[in-house]
C-alpha cells in the first residue's frame, strides 16, 4: 500500500487548510481544542458553513447532494479537520440513517428527508439501545403493532444522544415476536413532535446533558415511515452499525489529542523538568503514538477497500477496539499529566462560565471531564468485548 500522497492529494489538502483557515469560526476552533462543551447553535452554525461549500455529506451519492471524495480525501478531511479544531459532525442524520434511506428508503422517504439533513431542518437521534438491550441488541422490546396505516409504538430507549435537541428518531422496534430476534424487528422514522413522546436527561459523570431516556406510549407513526421491508431492520441496523463503528476509531481526534498531550507534557514540571522528558511517560505516549500510527493505517486500507461502493466487513469491529482504546490511553496520560488538579471540579470553569480566577488549573476541568465521558467509548456502538467476539468469528473463523 503506497502511503505518500499524491500531488492531486496534497493539493486536496492544500484546498482544506485554506477552507478551514477562512471559514472556521475562531470561537468554536477554542471550544473544540479546549475540550469544551459545545451548543446546539455552535454544531448548526458549523453545518451552514460546510453545507454552503458543499462539504457536509461527504458519504453521500451526489445525486442526492453528496461530495465525490476519495477515500483518502475523506480521511485528509477528517484530520485536517481535527488538527483545525472543527466540530465534529453529529452523525446520526448525515452519517448514519441518511445512508440507510439512501440504500433501503423507497424514492418518496429519500426526496422527503435527505434535503433536509442537507438543511440542517431535521436533528436525528438514535433508538437503539434499551433498558435490557444494549450490545445484545436483537433482545430489544420496543413494540410496534400495526393498525390500518399506523403503528402504534410503546416501549422505551436509552443512552439516546443529543435527544433533547433532535425533531426526529430512527428507531429499531420489535414487529413480529413469532419468529427469532434478529427477524421481527423493523426500522421507522418518526416524529419526536408526535404526542406520546417523552423524553428525560440522564446527567452523566462529566456533569453534561448529553444522553436521555426516550418513553414511547401509544405513539402513532405512518406506514409510510417504515423503511424498506417490514421485520427486516436487522438487516439496516446492521449496515449502519458498520458505519458508526469506523467512525468511533476516531483517528483524526486521537491525533489532535495527543498533539495537545506532547503540548500539555512540555509545559508540566516533574522534578524542575518537563513531564515530557519523564522517561517513564514518555515511554507511555511512544506506545500510544506507535499504536496510533498501525491504527490510522488499518483505517485507510479498510476505507480504501469499499471504494467501490461497499461497506466495512467485521474489519469496522477491530477498528473500533483499537481506535477506541487508544484514544481512551490519550485521555488517561492527559488526566495523569495535570495531576492533583484533575480532582477538582467546577461546572461553571468547564463551561467557560466563571468569572475571576480560576479555582484549580484552567487544563484540569475539561480534561478531567473528557476523561470520564470517553469512558462510554468502549461500551457504546457496541461494546468492544462484542466486537472482539465479532472479530474472533468473521475474520479469525474460531
Amino acid at each position: 500500500m503506497n502511503m505518500n500522497y499524491t500531488n492531486e492529494e496534497l493539493a486536496f489538502r492544500n484546498e482544506v487548510r485554506a477552507f478551514l483557515e477562512e471559514k472556521l469560526p475562531a470561537d468554536i476552533a477554542e471550544k473544540v481544542k479546549g475540550f469544551r462543551h459545545l451548543s446546539k447553535e455552535d454544531h448548526q452554525r458549523w453545518q451552514q458553513i460546510l453545507s454552503r461549500q458543499g462539504w457536509y455529506a461527504t458519504h453521500w451519492p451526489e445525486e442526492y447532494g453528496g461530495v465525490k471524495w476519495t477515500p483518502v480525501q475523506k480521511h485528509i478531511w477528517d484530520e485536517e479537520s481535527c488538527r483545525y479544531g472543527a466540530p465534529r459532525s453529529i452523525p446520526f442524520g448525515v452519517n448514519m440513517v441518511a445512508p440507510v434511506i439512501i440504500r433501503f428508503g423507497n424514492e418518496k422517504q429519500k426526496q422527503t428527508y435527505l434535503p433536509r439533513i442537507l438543511s440542517g431542518e431535521d436533528w436525528w437521534c438514535q433508538g437503539y439501545s434499551e433498558p435490557g438491550a444494549g450490545s445484545d441488541l436483537a433482545s430489544l422490546k420496543t413494540r410496534a403493532v400495526r393498525q390500518g396505516d399506523h403503528y402504534i409504538v410503546n416501549g422505551q430507549k436509552t443512552w439516546t444522544t443529543l435527544g433533547q435537541y433532535a425533531n426526529m428518531i430512527f428507531c429499531l422496534v420489535r414487529t413480529n415476536t413469532e419468529v427469532k430476534a434478529q427477524e421481527g424487528i423493523s426500522f421507522l422514522l418518526i416524529d419526536m413532535n408526535t404526542p406520546g413522546i417523552t423524553v428525560r436527561p440522564i446527567i452523566t459523570l462529566d456533569g453534561a446533558h448529553e444522553v436521555n431516556e426516550v418513553f414511547f406510549e401509544d405513539v402513532k407513526v405512518p406506514v409510510e415511515n417504515l423503511v424498506g421491508e417490514e421485520d427486516k431492520g436487522w438487516t439496516y441496523a446492521k449496515f449502519l452499525l458498520t458505519y458508526e463503528r469506523t467512525g468511533l476509531a476516531g483517528i483524526g481526534l486521537s491525533k489532535a489529542a495527543l498533539s495537545h498531550l506532547k503540548e500539555l507534557a512540555s509545559r508540566r514540571l516533574k522534578n524542575g523538568r518537563p513531564l515530557i522528558e519523564d522517561t517513564s511517560f514518555s515511554q507511555r505516549i511512544a506506545k500510544v503514538e506507535i499504536d496510533l500510527s498501525a491504527a490510522a493505517i488499518s483505517n485507510l486500507r479498510i476505507i480504501a477497500s469499499v471504494e467501490g461502493g461497499g461497506v466495512p466487513g467485521a474489519e469496522s469491529s477491530m477498528l473500533k477496539v483499537k481506535g477506541t482504546e487508544i484514544r481512551q490511553s490519550i485521555n488517561d496520560l492527559a488526566r495523569r499529566a495535570i495531576g492533583p488538579y484533575a480532582i477538582p471540579f467546577v461546572a461553571e470553569e468547564l463551561n467557560l462560565e466563571h468569572e475571576g480566577e480560576f479555582l484549580s488549573d484552567e487544563n484540569a476541568a475539561p480534561l478531567s471531564a473528557y476523561y470520564f465521558n470517553n469512558r462510554k467509548l468502549s461500551i457504546f456502538g457496541g461494546s468492544n468485548e462484542i466486537q472482539k467476539n465479532i472479530v474472533s468469528k468473521m475474520i479469525l473463523g474460531l
